[in-house]
């Protein structure tokens, strides 16, 4: 087997994935291109463990850590997106730089929203001020 086809495949799914992280405003969208770099990772280590006829299949060992630790990952990663998008109405990743409230209180993303959710109603906190 030539080293070459599955190292090109490799590289065209590393670049697909880098293009995916840049371009991407989504997060899950983000998180599944972070999947597509590591799969072109693992490629590349059962790739050079044919070539080289390790007898220890170190290339393969490594590449079953990978997929354990992407699996934890992408677990970890749609717990978070999953709750950010509850709490704030939207997963894009560009209103998601300011997680914490500012030092008086305010919510960041307010100005963003008008200070209403998702669907466009009043936050409950808005709604007790304005019954008061």
């Amino acid at each position: 087997m030539h080293l070459a086809y599955p190292a090109v495949l490799a590289v065209l799914l590393f670049c697909v994935g880098l293009y995916g992280v840049l371009a991407r405003r989504n997060a899950i969208l983000v998180l599944m291109s972070v999947e597509l770099m590591l799969n072109a990772v693992n490629l590349n280590l059962v790739a050079f463990d044919v070539w080289l006829r390790d007898k220890l299949h170190a290339g393969q060992a490594l590449t079953l850590f990978t997929i354990a630790v992407a699996a934890a990952e992408i677990g970890i990663g749609l717990a978070i997106v999953l709750l950010v998008y509850r709490n704030r109405g939207s997963s894009d990743v560009d209103r998601l730089r300011d997680l914490a409230e500012r030092p008086d209180g305010t919510d960041p993303n307010d100005d963003l929203t008008g200070g209403a959710d998702a669907a466009g109603r009043p936050r409950p906190d808005q709604q007790a001020e304005a019954a008061a």
